[in-house]
């Protein structure tokens, strides 16, 4: 028997004594599940990291379950969309400096997620470009250069 990913992220919180609404959609391979709740700053916890772990553990206990279970992501009341809008904001005014000097940027380690959104934000862009090195690198970051 397989776990849906919705029932048992509403079980595990409610196990935690959280009251909470879960709301499910889908983006590309990934499962969203939505939370809204009145305790959203517990749930997402100092920096997110409470969000986080909530994620991976849920993640696991399907993975147990089932080798071939989607990828889920968990998220509290758009916290992610808040905080990727806050991150490409940020770097892009960073950018600016490298769009008027030509100088790289090499921006602080960030997690995989973060660095996608990076990437993406300026895939179109014609005059800054991002870099990241192989995967293999001990310190992931990302590097703001000038479009060649």
């Amino acid at each position: 028997m397989n776990l849906d990913p919705r029932e048992t992220l509403e079980t595990m919180l409610g196990l935690l004594g959280f009251y909470c609404q879960v709301e499910e959609s889908r983006e590309e391979s990934c499962v969203v599940l939505q939370v809204y709740s009145a305790e959203k700053e517990r749930l997402i916890g100092p920096e997110g990291r409470v969000l986080e772990d909530l994620q991976a553990l849920l993640n696991r206990m399907l993975l147990a379950q089932d080798k071939a279970a989607p990828k889920v992501q968990v998220d509290i009341e758009h916290y992610r969309a808040m905080q990727s809008d806050r991150l490409v904001t940020r770097v892009m005014t960073l950018a600016e400096s490298v769009r008027t000097t030509g100088r790289p940027l090499q921006l602080d380690p960030m997690n995989a997620y973060e660095r996608r959104i990076i990437h993406n934000a300026f895939a179109e862009d014609s005059e800054v470009e991002t870099w990241s090195p192989p995967e293999q690198a001990r310190m992931k970051r990302v590097v703001l250069r000038r479009r060649r």
